[in-house]
């Protein structure tokens, strides 16, 4: 029998790094292309890829991706290129008789006022935070695509198209970008050029307030993969046809200024802290409800004090960051 033959969109990516990493342990023929080789905004390109290579399965990590400043700044950009790589691979995945796919969506699908912790079913209960709502419709119309195609050939084509939602992520392979990055290696980064540069004080944008929950990157592939292989009645026994996602999070929340003191230490800075609360908060709190995929039997290993300390090594393998 051969080997199932998988396709990583995105593999370069933290998300799809992480995932190969995992992937190439199993028995499995791993295909994998990067921009050069397939451009995922090229419906062409997109459509002969599927046409000749003969995939089984899809693991879709390819995004544009950034924080409130990007999503702020390039809303158009957010918008098309996302709609237009999740059009062009789950719709020719399907096309060329792709049974299994998994689609990566984002926390941020689910409204600004959503009640905490966010169960699946929030989503679309209310309005969603402006600063990325863009990016935030991209990936619902991901996760419908998926139930839409689900709902209207998983019978006729024996198809099954599953979505998972990780809450904020972090590791190694992340964009360290300050303008363009997440909280996490923008902090990692902040906190590492004051310790270069003999730096007093390193400035943090709000109040310090907000609670927010984070995920190592290895744990959310290892639950990509475990959601990928479920047995199909197992998975629907968890979900609806028009509420088929599943949140994937650490269940461990905590205050940017307690994420701010962490990684101070990790990263052995001696100087201060200092809060700039004219600069916007956010929600007050995000946190998923991993219920669902505890229950199906993942659960997160890689606590936040380790996944920091792993990710700054990480860094510190580089010569410089990201421009």
């Amino acid at each position: 029998m051969s080997k199932p033959k998988i396709f990583i969109a995105g593999h370069k990516g933290m998300v799809g790094s992480a995932l190969a990493r995992f992937l190439k342990k199993k028995d499995v023929e791993l295909i994998t292309k990067d921009r050069t080789e397939l451009d995922l905004l090229n419906q062409k390109d997109v459509q002969n890829f599927f046409k000749h290579e003969k995939i089984d399965q899809v693991y879709l990590a390819a995004a544009k991706v950034g924080g409130i400043h990007a999503n702020n700044t390039y809303p158009a950009d957010f918008i098309y290129e996302n709609l237009m790589i999740q059009n062009n691979v789950i719709y020719n995945a399907f096309l060329s008789g792709v049974k299994k796919l998994l689609f990566l969506g984002s926390s941020c699908i689910y409204p600004k006022n959503a009640n905490q912790p966010m169960k699946e079913d929030e989503l679309l209960s209310g309005k969603l935070e402006l600063t990325n709502e863009p990016y935030a419709i991209a990936k619902i119309t991901g996760i419908k695509i998926c139930e839409s195609l689900n709902r209207q050939y998983a019978k006729s084509k024996n198809i099954d198209y599953r979505s998972v939602m990780p809450t904020n992520l972090y590791g190694p392979g992340d964009s360290y970008n300050l303008m363009n990055s997440h909280v996490i290696p923008a902090l990692i980064r902040k906190f590492h050029e004051a310790k270069i540069n003999k730096n007093k004080k390193v400035v943090v944008w709000g109040t310090g307030a907000p609670r927010r929950e984070f995920l190592f990157v290895d744990d959310l592939a290892r639950a990509c993969i475990h959601i990928m292989n479920l047995d199909y009645k197992i998975f629907n026994k968890y979900t609806k046809d028009t509420c088929s996602h599943i949140n994937v999070g650490s269940g461990f929340d905590l205050t940017i200024k307690d994420l701010a003191k962490k990684i101070k230490k990790i990263v052995n800075f001696n100087g201060d802290i200092e809060f700039d609360s004219n600069k916007p908060d956010g929600v007050k709190r995000k946190l998923l409800e991993s219920k669902k995929i505890n229950d199906l039997g993942w659960k997160s290993k890689i606590g936040l004090d380790e996944g920091l300390k792993i990710t700054y090594k990480d860094i510190l393998k580089k010569e410089k960051f990201d421009k």
